[in-house]
C-alpha cells in the first residue's frame, strides 16, 4: 500500500477526530500533500497543498477577524489586528494542528521527514490553513467556523483573557529614556512564497544590535524582535 493509499485508509478515523465529514474526500486528501511529497512522488498525486493553503489563510483572518470584531467592541483596529495576527501565526496554528492528532498523516518528502523537526512548525502550520480552506471549498464558510470553533474555541478564549503586550512601545519607552532615540528595526531576510512570507527582524538600540524575531509580517516580526530585546535587556515588566 502506498502513502496515499495508506492516507485514504485513515479517512474515517481523520474525519472522526475533526469532527467533519467531506463530500469530496479528494479535498481532504489534497490537503494533507506537502509540496516535498508532490515533488518526489507525481506519480501519485497531481498537485500540493499550497493552493488550499492560501485560501484557508484568508478564510481564517476572516473567521478571526469577525470573532474579534463582535467580541471586542470597543478595541481599535491597530489592536485588534496585532491580536488578530498574534492567533494566527504559524507557532499557534501549529499547536491548534496538533490538538487534532492527525499531524502524522501529513504526506511529505523523504528529505523533510529526515529533517529531524526543522521547519516542522511552519508545515504543520501550513496543512492547518490548507485543511480549513478544504472544508471551506466542501461546504462553505459556516461549515469552516463550526469546525474552527468547535475545536479551537477554548484556546481563542484564552488568547483574550492574556493581556497583549505592545512590545515595540516598551522597547521604544526604555531606549528613549536611556539614549534619548528610539530602536531601529531591520529586516535581515525574507523567506516562503508571496502568499505565506516570513519576515526575520534585527531590533537595534543606539545601533547595536538588541534583539531579533520572525513572523508572517513585518509589524509581527518586529514585535518578536522588541520582545527579545527586552528579554535580553532583562528590562521586562511584569504584564
Amino acid at each position: 500500500m502506498n502513502p496515499v493509499e495508506e492516507l485514504i485508509a485513515h479517512i474515517p478515523t481523520i474525519e472522526e477526530k475533526i469532527k467533519y465529514a467531506f463530500k469530496n474526500k479528494q479535498l481532504l486528501v489534497l490537503s494533507f500533500v506537502h509540496r516535498s511529497f508532490f515533488n518526489e512522488h507525481r506519480d501519485l498525486v497531481q498537485q500540493h497543498n499550497e493552493r488550499l493553503e492560501f485560501l484557508g489563510d484568508s478564510v481564517l483572518g476572516l473567521m478571526i477577524s469577525d470573532y474579534l470584531y463582535a467580541q471586542l467592541p470597543t478595541e481599535s483596529e491597530g489592536f485588534l489586528s496585532h491580536l488578530r495576527s498574534h492567533i494566527v501565526e504559524a507557532s499557534s496554528c501549529a499547536v491548534l494542528l496538533n490538538q487534532l492528532g492527525i499531524a502524522q498523516h501529513v504526506l511529505l518528502g523523504r528529505g523533510e521527514r529526515m529533517n529531524d523537526g526543522r521547519g516542522r512548525e511552519t508545515i504543520l502550520a501550513d496543512f492547518f490553513e490548507a485543511l480549513i480552506g478544504a472544508i471551506y471549498l466542501d461546504s462553505g464558510i459556516e461549515s469552516a467556523k463550526k469546525f474552527f470553533f468547535s475545536h479551537f474555541s477554548q484556546k481563542i478564549e484564552e488568547h483574550l483573557r492574556k493581556p497583549l503586550r505592545n512590545w515595540k512601545a516598551e522597547l521604544q519607552d526604555y531606549s528613549q529614556k536611556k539614549y534619548q532615540k528610539p530602536p531601529a528595526y531591520r529586516i535581515l531576510k525574507e523567506s516562503g512564497p508571496d502568499h505565506s512570507k516570513m519576515f526575520h527582524v534585527i531590533a537595534y538600540i543606539d545601533d547595536v544590535e538588541a534583539g531579533e524575531g520572525t513572523g508572517s509580517s513585518k509589524k509581527e516580526a518586529e514585535q518578536a524582535a522588541a520582545e527579545d530585546a527586552l528579554k535580553k535587556l532583562g528590562v521586562m515588566q511584569n504584564a
